[in-house]
């Protein structure tokens, strides 16, 4: 599972699709509807936050958000739309090494996607998080010497 800290404009249509998906099983997961993934790390940051499923709900509008842009039609009645928005720290690490995650998936599977991708300059995350100095999220789970 990965939840983006990047926003959800960076992804490549696969990339959107499956962070749709993998948020809304973390719904699921926020709301006690599913046994599976509970202690997962990508969550800690959700869950550490005033109101989890609030958080969550407004990460997933600005998911359905981009799909919508893009012409993708996700059911925006997954989404409980009452939410109080609020923001999560991320670091300046994370970001990065998301940034660097994604380019080596962009590299692999969308050349023109890569391609835009490699002009940015700088990065946005996600609405929901509010960039902060930093190393590397300790919830991150490093693979493959990145």
């Amino acid at each position: 599972m990965r939840i983006w800290s990047l926003h959800p404009k960076h992804l490549d249509a696969k990339g959107l699709v499956a962070l749709w998906r993998e948020t809304l099983l973390a719904q699921h997961v926020l709301e006690a509807k599913t046994k599976g993934y509970k202690n997962h790390p990508q969550l800690n940051r959700f869950k550490a936050s005033a109101n989890p499923v609030d958080a969550i709900n407004f990460y997933l509008s600005e998911v359905y958000f981009e799909a919508e842009k893009r012409g993708y039609k996700f059911n925006r009645e997954k989404i409980s739309w009452n939410f109080i928005s609020s923001t999560i720290n991320v670091t300046k690490g994370q970001i990065d090494y998301e940034a660097k995650h994604l380019f080596d998936k962009l590299q692999l599977r969308d050349p023109q996607k890569f391609l835009e991708c490699s002009k940015i300059k700088k990065f946005e995350p996600h609405p929901i998080f509010k960039i902060i100095k930093g190393n590397i999220e300790e919830w991150e789970i490093i693979t493959d010497g990145k």
